[in-house]
């Protein structure tokens, strides 16, 4: 696991992120299987396509106010 991953994580717990977000960009970022489909939302599905490309500044748009 490359320090990118964790020093992201890190960053955007740190930020206040939304946690769907943050569990959406992980889950991407790893390449894992999509939840299923009652349990995704907006923020869900912005951090996993996010992770999936490798984008490690998108989450700005996520912090929670």
């Amino acid at each position: 696991m490359s320090n990118a991953y964790y020093e992201t994580v890190t960053k955007m717990e740190k930020a206040g992120v939304d946690p769907e977000y943050i569990q959406g960009w992980e889950g991407g970022y790893l390449h894992n299987p999509k939840r299923e489909e009652q349990r995704v939302n907006d923020a869900y599905n912005a951090g996993y396509e996010d992770g999936l490309a490798q984008k490690t500044d998108a989450f700005k748009d996520w912090v929670k106010k």
